[in-house]
């Protein structure tokens, strides 16, 4: 059940969502956006009022939206073009990319470059954790299992909202504060993931063949972004039956308004 919330919205933290791109949407032929529910609900569970970025790459149009939010919530979806991070890949390791839209890889190239210009709290999810990643200089294992022997199966797409493994928490990292714990059941649908970790961000969760499973800011990079946190799961489908995960939300919208009253 949503918390509930006053009689109006104009308190709740307004934050931004970046949604996926469909080549072609149900109604019409053209470009469309989708979002799932759930990260909605857990915007709203944790007081936010949650608001979908418009589809067009629009450099205007995505600074407006970001200078009228209180935070950015990105998330996941098709792997991010591989020219943006690894411009000689191989042929074996190119077919194993799936998806990915030019559309949304530069509209949300935009939306980071106006989070860090206008200092916004972020929370990145699953694609989100790995953009943010490669748009700070970082790149990616392009296919966890032909790049990383004896790997974990990260592709449990047939359990898209259960806990199938541990994550390692770095000790006094904001993951670990957040959720009280040391190690963390997520869920694990993706088939690539970070490699190279971009120069402001650290490690602050692992499962146990390596993969990273969170980051945040440096201490000595701290100055740029009050709030950023990555995560390479999806808690928005654990939220509402494990609290540790909705905490994650709670956290960032707590984060959101903080920086709101910051500049009042």
């Amino acid at each position: 059940m949503l918390r509930k919330m006053s009689s109006s919205f104009k308190q709740a933290p307004l934050i931004l969502i970046s949604p996926e791109t469909e080549m072609k949407g149900q109604e019409f032929g053209d470009v469309s956006i989708s979002l799932s529910e759930a990260y909605q609900r857990a915007v709203m569970v944790a007081g936010g009022l949650p608001l979908v970025l418009p589809g067009i790459a629009s450099a205007e149009l995505v600074a407006e939206c970001v200078r009228r939010c209180d935070g950015v919530l990105m998330t996941g979806g098709d792997d991010i073009n591989p020219k943006l991070y690894a411009p000689r890949l191989s042929p074996k390791l190119r077919k194993t990319v799936m998806g990915g839209a030019p559309e949304r890889d530069l509209r949300e190239l935009m939306l980071i470059d106006e989070i860090f210009r206008q200092r916004k709290p972020v929370f990145g999810i699953c694609r989100g954790h790995q953009l943010l990643n490669v748009a700070l200089g970082g790149t990616l294992v392009v296919d966890i299992a032909t790049q990383i022997p004896r790997s974990l199966n990260h592709r449990r797409f047939d359990k898209k909202g259960e806990v199938v493994h541990e994550a390692r928490l770095t000790v006094d990292s904001l993951l670990a504060k957040i959720t009280g714990k040391q190690s963390l059941g997520v869920n694990s649908t993706h088939h690539q993931a970070i490699g190279q970790v971009a120069a402001p961000l650290q490690v602050t969760a692992a499962s146990s063949d390596g993969v990273v499973e969170a980051t945040e800011l440096k201490r000595e990079a701290a100055h740029l972004l009050p709030y950023l946190m990555t995560v390479q799961f999806h808690p928005e489908r654990l939220a509402s039956r494990y609290p540790e995960h909705q905490e994650l939300f709670n956290s960032f919208a707590r984060a959101c308004v903080l920086n709101r009253n910051r500049k009042l």
